[in-house]
């Protein structure tokens, strides 16, 4: 039978970890390497400031009574490091803000601001989409209702001024007031392949 010496029993632990921070090293930078918040795109710019699964996480918690440090940590099991960087970061985006609690002296909560409220149909919709292909047996473990009536809140569409669900196969993309001549040139290639339609976009 082989036996190990003291030091090469060390040297696996030591190599184990060499691995787990270049693994880890390798993950951040492909995660963050690129930013989409010089990207003329709402959406890329979006994903820019939520787009880490934690920042929803988060406000889906603000959203269900969450203020306090402890409140969010022990309802999703993060670490504390983790959130004190996510909670400072969604402050510094205006999407969350901090409050002194009047119950607890010395202690602050955390509140959606009106940027920060504004995601939740957000929260919604990948709520819907998540209970639609996401549940094989069609049970979702939660239902939406409004609070005043006790009516079962609708699913969260794009919607025609006549009421009319639309698909992306429906929407026509049109030049913003914000619009460069590179957007211009991407309406008018979307269209053309999305709807067949060569015409120039004003």
């Amino acid at each position: 039978m082989r036996h190990t010496t003291g030091r090469n029993r060390e040297a696996v632990p030591r190599n184990l970890v060499k691995l787990r921070d270049e693994t880890w090293a390798t993950i951040r930078s492909i995660m963050y390497r690129k930013r989409f918040d010089g990207m003329d795109c709402s959406i890329a710019r979006a994903l820019d400031e939520v787009g880490e699964w934690w920042t929803l996480l988060i406000v889906r918690e603000c959203t269900q009574g969450s203020r306090r440090f402890d409140e969010f940590q022990s309802g999703l099991g993060i670490a504390r490091n983790v959130l004190t960087a996510r909670l400072e970061r969604l402050i510094e985006l205006d999407i969350l803000e901090r409050f002194p609690i009047a119950e607890r002296a010395n202690t602050f909560g955390y509140r959606l601001t009106s940027k920060g409220a504004d995601l939740y149909p957000v929260l919604v919709a990948l709520m819907q989409w998540g209970d639609k292909w996401l549940r094989p047996n069609g049970k979702p473990p939660i239902a939406l209702v409004d609070h005043a009536s006790g009516n079962p809140v609708e699913v969260v569409e794009v919607r025609a001024t006549n009421g009319q669900a639309l698909t992306y196969r429906d929407v026509r993309f049109a030049a913003g007031p914000g619009a460069t001549k590179a957007t211009r040139d991407v309406i008018e290639n979307r269209n053309d392949r999305v709807l067949g339609d060569q015409s120039e976009e004003s």
